[in-house]
């Protein structure tokens, strides 16, 4: 599991650094402005998850949310703080893939 640099847009703009998605998954600290942009050079639709720590109502999961890049094709996707900062790990949010090969991902922030 990698831990993205989110990297800042600013009024110069920003030419994004991307790196291969990690099979174990990535982490990135979570913003009110953060995005996750996923690039899936591949064939097939790849399913991209948040993990939404904790519970929202007493033994209530937080649900996971989830996120299908088309084959080809790319996502910007939110992570806010709410609910995916884990305080147990740094206040960082970890994402999952249903595959890697070909996926590329940039966290962003603007």
């Amino acid at each position: 599991m990698a831990t993205l640099s989110v990297q800042s847009i600013s009024a110069a703009g920003l030419d994004p650094t991307y790196a291969s998605a990690a099979a174990g998954g990535d982490k990135v600290k979570p913003g009110r402005t953060t995005f996750l942009h996923v690039i899936n050079g591949g064939g097939s639709s790849i399913t991209v998850t948040l993990v939404a720590p904790g519970n929202y109502y007493g033994s209530v999961a937080n649900p996971d949310p989830t996120y299908t890049v088309g084959a080809s094709g790319e996502m910007l996707i939110p992570v806010p703080p709410t609910p995916f900062a884990n305080s147990a790990d740094s206040g960082l949010a970890s994402i999952t893939y249903s595959g890697v090969t070909t996926v590329t991902v940039a966290a962003l922030r603007i």
